[in-house]
């Protein structure tokens, strides 16, 4: 037995259809699916989350005498050109060239919403037919002929969460990840996100009707980077800002990494066979997830540990035997009500569902960029041969290897190598001038290291970033190997770039 939309559509226009949300769906399902299938017909999902891969298409009318811009700017914040006259696109990740990541892309489109004025300025070269060459004027969003989200990437289909065993505290894009394992990042809504409700695409695909935003959208097709052979499928969709809402709609700046765009996202799954009534009573303690070690700065991170969202929702995960904080990213609590405002719209008969003409595609195979140069790693310049000391020895004997050596600093080392410390130059000079007589009294305990498989700019990026000049190498038992710095990369890292 199955279902068809248009029947569905029927019994809404009736009011006879039933709607349940994504949380209600496990229980009856386990009660009794047959019975589940034949008298649900909607199930509300939703996702309200940062999607940084998210912008808009604005259309800012004719100027008189018009201007063919080339360089636009709102409230400073640079829009992408070349489509046309006056049509810009403007991504909520580009920041203000004033404020920078106090305000971006993502506050434009916020402030639009909340009908505020925004400054436009724009630039020209001129022609005869359009002759202006500057512009500067202010607008809202009524003032506008169009304004249309449309968001390359959004409703991951699952996340992969995110930690640090780094002894540097790490800013990303999945929040502030503390060091040693100090906490754990996710984002997702989990049993209640769109395509883990429909991890077939069989009612989400190109037409698909949505809320987004606080208004009717559509699916237009798979997002960048749609990966559904590894769970993580991605959609792209558009809807009309001018009926959108801030409530759904918020800007927010990430510290460390920049700004992004929180976007609610609802999808109605109609129930049109078996299959469908049991993938939406979907539990958190079904749908896994990994939990990378942004420690790690490659783009194939190591995998920590395995969890469920079930676990990720609990506020603590194990990894290694430690008891480790959880947080999310995203809101269940927006989240559910965009899922019980969807739910009313059908009801209240504001909200039909639609037939995808196409369905999302299942065989797409996600690449990386493709690199013509060689990456240069810091095991390809680092200095194997590295000169250490040990706790016990004295400063003056340091010092004299120091000279001897032609060196600035040295790491300290137990028998087998195992890293405790770090002595420089000027932690000797202080150390005499205090009486001091051990290195163990004046090295510095916390090392900021780099690793044998480290791009070399992520190194360089580290140096200027903690204000060093040499960093020890070493393995992932904390053992030294090696030792790079800044006059290594330059000598021989930049030589070989340029070769």
């Amino acid at each position: 037995m199955q279902k068809r939309i248009k029947d569905i559509n029927e019994k809404i226009k009736k009011g006879e259809a039933v709607i349940v949300g994504a949380d209600e769906m496990p229980e009856l399902y386990e009660e009794n699916p047959k019975r589940a299938f034949r008298e649900v017909d909607v199930v509300t999902t939703a996702t309200f989350g940062a999607m940084c891969s998210s912008g808009a298409f604005l259309n800012l009318g004719h100027s008189d005498p018009p201007i063919k811009m080339q360089k636009v700017w709102l409230n400073d914040v640079e829009a992408c050109t070349g489509i046309a006259a006056v049509d810009l696109y403007i991504g909520a990740t580009q920041l203000s060239e004033s404020k920078g990541f106090e305000y971006g892309g993502a506050h434009v489109i916020e402030d639009l919403i909340a009908g505020k004025e925004i400054e436009v300025r724009a630039e020209s070269y001129g022609t005869d037919c359009y002759p202006r060459k500057k512009l500067k004027t202010t607008v809202t969003i009524d003032d506008l002929n169009q304004a249309i989200m449309v968001n390359p990437r959004n409703a991951y289909q699952r996340y992969k969460a995110a930690t640090n065993s780094s002894d540097m505290k790490l800013r990303t894009y999945m929040g502030t990840l503390l060091p040693r394992y100090g906490n754990v990042n996710f984002a997702g809504c989990g049993e209640i996100s769109p395509l883990a409700n429909d991890p077939s695409y069989k009612t989400i695909g190109i037409g698909t009707r949505i809320f987004i935003g606080g208004s009717i959208g559509y699916v237009i097709g798979e997002g960048t980077q749609h990966n559904p052979k590894e769970q993580m499928g991605t959609i792209s969709v558009r809807g009309d800002m001018k009926n959108m809402s801030t409530e759904y709609v918020k800007a927010a700046t990430i510290p460390g990494y920049g700004v992004t765009l929180f976007v609610g996202i609802g999808i109605p799954i109609p129930i049109l066979d078996e299959e469908l009534a049991k993938s939406t009573a979907v539990r958190n303690s079904d749908l896994k997830t990994e939990i990378l070690d942004y420690g790690v700065p490659r783009l194939n991170k190591p995998v920590v540990a395995r969890v469920s969202y079930e676990e990720l929702f609990s506020g603590k995960v194990e990894i290694k035997g430690k008891k480790v904080k959880t947080g999310s990213l995203s809101s269940l609590k927006i989240a559910k009500q965009i899922m019980d405002e969807l739910k009313i719209w059908i009801e209240d008969k504001e909200f039909y569902l639609s037939e995808p003409v196409e369905r999302l595609s299942r065989d797409v195979t996600y690449k990386p960029m493709r690199m013509e140069k060689k990456i240069i790693r810091v095991i390809d310049i680092m200095t194997r041969e590295v000169i250490v000391a040990s706790p016990e020895q004295s400063i003056e004997e340091v010092s004299e290897i120091l000279v001897k050596n032609h060196i600035d600093q040295v790491p300290v080392t137990i028998e087998n190598m195992e890293l405790r410390g770090i002595v420089t130059s000027r932690d000797i000079i202080k150390g005499i001038a205090e009486k001091k007589k051990r290195i163990r009294d004046i090295m510095t305990k916390k090392v900021i290291v780099s690793f044998a498989d480290e791009p070399i700019d992520v190194v360089v990026r580290r140096m200027n970033k903690y204000k060093i000049d040499a960093t020890p190498v070493i393995d992932e038992n904390g053992k030294v190997i090696g030792i790079i710095t800044i006059s290594d990369i330059m000598r021989k890292g930049y030589r070989e770039e340029s070769s």
